[in-house]
């Protein structure tokens, strides 16, 4: 992110959480040729679909300092990006490998890695205000796919919407106040997919859904 683009993002030695900047150090001293460190989002100002997630894999963004790229949930969302005409070039894993998504933008709720792969609820609120801002700099956003329960709530508040009246579920659509449509999905990663919990027909038909919406058909 630049700051042209209407909002500061964390720094590379953001404080606001303290376990996981304590977390990132341990990563950068066992691992001092990873990327650790705040993931930025991936894709143009000028998206009409924002993708949130939960927050960097050890192995995937945490360590290629691109989201969801160098792990399977990235293997399956960049495959169906590109299906959709949502993406073009090839994925291969890593931040030069050439891919560059069309229309679309990848975020995460929580932009630091957290052990176990599970922020805390302090964390996951203190991440917040950078959603927010995202959300409002991007001037043509017309639709958020969350990935993901915490995903979900993390947009719902960024709003100050009631969980209550926007439930999550696989394949929901929820128009919000002010015309954004949020639409959800099961996140993307290896043990839903390993469980039968999301199949990539299942993944395939919430962007089937969202590609009408936008008027944009599979390519």
């Amino acid at each position: 992110m630049s700051p042209t683009e209407g909002f500061t993002p964390p720094s590379p030695n953001c404080p606001l959480c303290p376990r996981l900047a304590g977390f990132r150090a341990t990563q950068r001293a066992a691992h001092p040729d990873w990327f650790n460190a705040p993931v930025p989002p991936l894709g143009p100002q000028t998206a009409e679909l924002l993708i949130v997630g939960l927050a960097p894999g050890l192995r995937g963004a945490n360590r290629t300092g691109r989201p969801f790229t160098g792990d399977y949930a990235g293997d399956l969302l960049y495959a169906t990006l590109r299906k959709f005409g949502l993406a073009h070039g090839d994925y291969a894993g890593h931040r030069d490998d050439g891919l560059t998504l069309d229309h679309a933008r990848i975020t995460n709720a929580v932009r630091c890695v957290p052990p176990q792969n599970k922020p805390e609820t302090t964390e996951i609120a203190a991440c917040r205000p950078f959603l927010t801002a995202e959300l409002a700099a991007l001037p043509r956003l017309r639709a958020v796919l969350a990935l993901g329960a915490i995903a979900h709530h993390t947009v719902l508040a960024t709003r100050g919407l009631r969980r209550a009246a926007y439930p999550f579920g696989h394949g929901a659509l929820h128009e919000l106040p002010g015309g954004l449509l949020l639409a959800d999905s099961y996140h993307c990663s290896r043990l839903n997919t390993n469980t039968g919990t999301l199949t990539a027909e299942m993944f395939e038909a919430v962007f089937a859904v969202l590609c009408k919406r936008l008027t944009r058909e599979p390519a």
